[in-house]
């Protein structure tokens, strides 16, 4: 079916404000804008209209065509941009008139819309997590390798502001060698009025420790330039214990360099949208670290998001642009995707049995 913050530089410590230096992610070359990049999206739900809106402030890319199995769905997110067609048969989402395919479907989906994209000559924006499992997702790397188009996995941690102004402190030098972290993230957003479809099914989502935690895992994962090989994940029920699914938990990790990281996530402050973030990363020449709590607090009738972590869909499309004009390359790389993903999964199974997991157990 188918229709029409400043940084003070220290030797050994960096605190990261939140006024965020400007910059873009990835390496690149000199910019060739070569087209206005047609996009069609797979899915229609909520993180695909964060998508369309960013889409429609980024030049150089726009959205084409909406594929969702629900028909009704499917226009009304084409209808928010000029020209888009939509269908209801994910093949139209490789079709000529496509230039890059973004899966914003459920996880248990993904491997087999990604490789059917790859198959067709498109580069792929796929939502994390990449797959439920590391074979999919070998199998995922191994198309876009075979077909020679880019895959970037949709891991927005990377283009908060306040990340990327970490990820070139470290780039620079300011911590050494990265030997521990410590995240915490705490918001109000499952509970009341949260999750009701596939994130609350294990078998689509793979686990709220899998497909959120990934977030987590993917982001030290990166900045620590190395890949977690034991996890030790405890989850929790808060304000809603009687949920098919924790609204909180905690994973233990250590890397393959022996470097350790505690991460803390928790989607159930009482106040919907309420967020605290903090991060800290110390390494063998210094630290450097960022909290919501010292940035500027906006007071309003409802809670606003730090500034340091606002506009990271907005980045993370000029980035997809610049990837597809040939002037960058995709910030996750094949090795960062599977080493995250098999990370998020060790850790689900270390949270649903209760022992630590070695990393290898997945793959």
């Amino acid at each position: 079916m188918e229709g029409t913050a400043p940084v003070d530089h220290e030797r050994k410590e960096l605190q990261v404000t939140s006024d965020p230096a400007s910059g873009t992610a990835g390496p690149r070359v000199a910019r060739v804008r070569t087209a206005n990049h047609r996009l069609a999206l797979i899915g229609a739900g909520a993180i695909a209209r964060e998508h369309v809106a960013a889409i429609a402030g980024v030049p150089g890319i726009r959205l084409a065509h909406v594929v969702d199995r629900h028909p009704q769905r499917a226009a009304a997110l084409a209808r928010l941009a000029d020209g888009a067609t939509w269908s209801t048969d994910p093949a139209t989402a490789w079709s000529d008139g496509v230039d890059v395919t973004a899966v914003c479907t459920s996880p248990d989906s993904h491997a087999e819309l990604a490789v059917a994209a790859f198959e067709a000559g498109k580069a792929v924006l796929l939502e994390k997590p990449a797959a439920l499992r590391v074979a999919d997702t070998d199998r995922i790397l191994a198309a876009a390798e075979t077909a020679g188009r880019p895959l970037l996995v949709a891991q927005t941690a990377r283009f908060q502001p306040v990340h990327l102004e970490i990820a070139r402190a470290v780039a620079d030098g300011a911590v050494g060698t990265p030997r521990l972290a410590h995240l915490t993230w705490y918001t109000g957003h499952v509970w009341p009025g949260g999750w009701r479809a596939w994130q609350l099914d294990e078998a689509r989502s793979g686990g709220h420790v899998a497909h959120n935690g990934v977030h987590a895992l993917d982001l030290l994962t990166w900045l620590m330039d190395d890949e977690p090989v034991r996890v030790f994940a405890r989850p929790c029920r808060t304000w809603a214990p009687g949920m098919p699914t924790p609204d909180s938990f905690q994973i233990l990790v250590r890397f393959a360099r022996g470097a350790l990281a505690t991460i803390e996530l928790c989607y159930a402050l009482a106040q919907r949208g309420a967020m605290l973030r903090r991060l800290m990363l110390a390494g063998t020449e210094g630290t450097v670290h960022h909290s919501s709590e010292d940035e500027p607090r906006v007071q309003s009738a409802a809670p606003v998001a730090p500034a340091s972590i606002e506009g990271a869909m907005t980045e993370q499309t000029r980035h997809l642009r610049d990837v597809l004009d040939g002037s960058a390359r995709p910030l996750t790389t094949h090795r960062q995707v599977r080493a995250a993903l098999a990370a998020a999964l060790a850790a689900q199974r270390s949270a649903d049995e209760g022992r630590p997991v070695d990393v290898e157990e997945v793959c």
